[in-house]
Formats: C-alpha cells, structure tokens, sequence
C-alpha cells in the first residue's frame, strides 16, 4: 500500500519553515552570494558550482527524499509578512533504534542575523522533532569562536557538551567543534523546548 506523506511545514509567530521549492533558487542563490563574507568563515568550503541551478535542482530533490524518508529534515525559513527567504535549518543524520536522535545545522543571511529568527526557528523544529518525530535527543556543533552560534544554542535550551577534535573541514581546514546537545527528557535541567 502507498502512503502519501504531507510535506513538513511548521508556523511560527514570525515564519514559515518548509522545504526547498526549485521557485527559490533566486532568492536563495542571492541571498548565499550576498551573505558569502559572513557565511564562508563558519561553512565547509563551498563547491565551484555552490550557486549554480544545477546545484540547487539537487539540492530541492534532496531535500524532498530526505524528508520522504524520514532521514532528515531540511527546511527553509521563509519570514510570513513578505514571504522573504532568511536562511536554512537541517535536523539531519536522524538515528533511529535505540538512539532517536538527529543533528541540527543552520545558517541565516547577513541582513537577517540577531533578530531572533534562528531562534524562533531552532526551537519550533526542536519541539517538532520532539513531539511530531519521537527523537529524543538533538545534537548541534559549531566552531568554539562561534560566539553567535553558541549563544543561539544555549539560549534554546541546548547544554554543552565537549569538544570534537578535526570535527569538520570549514571554510578548507579541519576544525575542532563545540557540542551541544538538546533532550526531550533532560535530567540535566528543563529547556524550553521539551
């Protein structure tokens, strides 16, 4: 028997958080080549064709099987009064079994940075993933320089957890990352999203 899955899409007081549309490879190939100096430094190196429609198509198709599947769950942040594009957040890697467990990645414009956006959005696909998918735990890492990011985290309830040595290759170089860490059931203390 076939089942048609609904597309994930959550509300927000301020956005809308929903897949990638092949219509948003303007505003989104616009809004990365703009933001480049504030994205790259925080990024894995961007391919040649990072911007690329091509790039894009594959990026959409992706993005729709990952969500079909239940592998992830990459959402774009679309501001409700002007429908514009803001940035992207992934809750991906997503570990069934005994784990119940996803990793949660993001990135926001440089125009739209510390309004509260990412915020709003890191909270509402916590709680989604919480109540809506049954994980359990969600993970974040980002650069320990990263004031922004570890900020963002902390405030959404996520509680460090330790350094990952050559985490990650950012911006051309293998880097050592901050953890973070997200439960349902946090016995380490309450966090707004749970």
């Amino acid at each position: 028997m076939f089942l048609l899955r609904r597309k994930v899409r959550i509300e927000t007081e301020r956005l809308t958080l929903r897949l990638p549309e092949h219509g948003d490879f303007r505003p989104w190939t616009a809004l990365r080549r703009d933001s480049a100096a504030f994205l790259v430094p925080w990024e894995p190196a961007w391919a040649e064709d990072h911007l690329g429609r091509r790039a894009f198509a594959h990026r959409v198709g992706w993005s729709a099987r990952c969500e079909a599947e239940g592998t992830g769950l990459p959402l774009f942040l679309v501001r409700r009064a002007d429908a514009t594009l803001l940035g992207a957040i992934t809750l991906d890697h997503i570990r069934r079994g005994p784990a119940q467990a996803g990793t949660l990645g993001y990135w926001i414009g440089a125009p739209f940075a510390r309004q509260g956006y990412m915020h709003e959005a890191i909270l509402s696909v916590v709680r989604h993933a919480f109540t809506s998918m049954d994980l359990s735990r969600i993970e974040a890492a980002c650069l320990p320089e990263n004031t922004a990011s570890r900020g963002v985290l902390e405030k959404c309830g996520f509680k460090y957890e330790g350094v990952a040595q050559s985490y990650l290759q950012i911006n051309g170089r293998w880097r050592n990352h901050v953890l973070y860490a997200s439960l349902r059931a946090d016995r380490r203390g309450r966090t707004e999203a749970g």
